[in-house]
């Protein structure tokens, strides 16, 4: 079965801008999403205009600042320190990457954690790892969301994340691993030192690959029946293409979409999910307040 993150964001989506209504109806405070956007990176201009879409049809307020490539690390957390104290911003992200000569580890932690709908902050990261109240990391929250939505058991499933990075993998593991649905799971966390990774993706009841590498897991790598979550969007020479490309994921495919019992495609799956935990993460934001 396809877990439609598309469709499913849709609807996510309506029920937002139902409760948002209701916000405006009573006058209360409409949730207020700003995005920086450093560079002319393709990838990083078009997940920005989705978030712009989806506040607008969401009936949220947003916010779009844009600078060149040239600006300064300086220049940077002046902006940062003025969203953190503008009081009409419930929260606000940098899209990553930015240009080499920028620090993104102090550039994410000028953030005030309050604001940080993307979950990125260490203070965030560390109330999620013990289980308190936070911003989840919006990709992982967007994958809980799925396996919630779809009632995907997960109690007592061994699920096995390919991938390690502060952004999804490590996130994934922890949250997977607590005492809630979804949750429960007893949790391999592998990456690119993992010896025979293979035969650990083949014991995984849950598979989420986010590894970076097109159609790194094949089918030999999944066994009969496994939830497979694909967090890949890679980037692969086609000249049928008219833009001369194509997205593919993590996982190939075709071979493996007939040994799971759910699969997530790339695109339309786990992409459009990332989008709807932050603006659920900003609505959150806006209650709080």
């Amino acid at each position: 079965m396809i877990i439609d993150g598309k469709g499913l964001a849709e609807t996510i989506k309506g029920e937002l801008k139902l409760e948002v209504d209701a916000i405006r109806e009573r006058g209360g405070n409409i949730p207020h999403l700003a995005a920086v956007l450093v560079g002319d990176n393709p990838a990083s201009a078009s997940y920005v205009r989705n978030k712009v879409r989806f506040c607008e049809g969401a009936g949220f307020e947003s916010t779009l600042i844009r600078k060149d490539s040239s600006i300064t690390e300086e220049e940077l957390l002046e902006i940062i320190a003025d969203l953190n104290e503008n009081e009409d911003v419930d929260g606000f992200i940098v899209q990553l990457p930015l240009p080499e000569h920028i620090d993104e580890d102090k550039v994410t932690m000028a953030i005030d954690p309050r604001k940080d709908v993307d979950g990125f902050h260490p203070v965030n990261f560390g109330k999620m790892a013990q289980g308190l109240d936070a911003f989840l990391p919006a990709t992982p929250y967007g994958i809980m969301t799925m396996l919630q939505r779809y009632e995907i058991e997960t109690s007592g499933k061994h699920c096995v994340v390919v991938g390690r990075s502060n952004i999804v993998g490590t996130p994934m593991s922890i949250l997977l691993s607590r005492k809630a649905y979804p949750g429960n799971c007893t949790v391999t966390l592998t990456h690119s030192r993992t010896k025979d990774i293979a035969s650990e993706c083949l014991r995984a009841d849950i598979l989420i690959a986010a590894i970076g590498i097109p159609n790194f897991i094949s089918a030999d790598m999944v066994k009969e029946g496994a939830v497979v979550i694909d967090v890949g969007i890679n980037r692969v020479e086609d000249d049928s293409r008219k833009s001369g490309y194509r997205l593919v994921g993590d996982v190939d495919y075709d071979s493996v979409y007939g040994k799971s019992s759910y699969i997530t495609p790339v695109p339309k799956g786990v992409g459009p999910m990332t989008v709807t935990a932050l603006m659920m993460n900003t609505l959150k934001a806006a209650k709080q307040k």
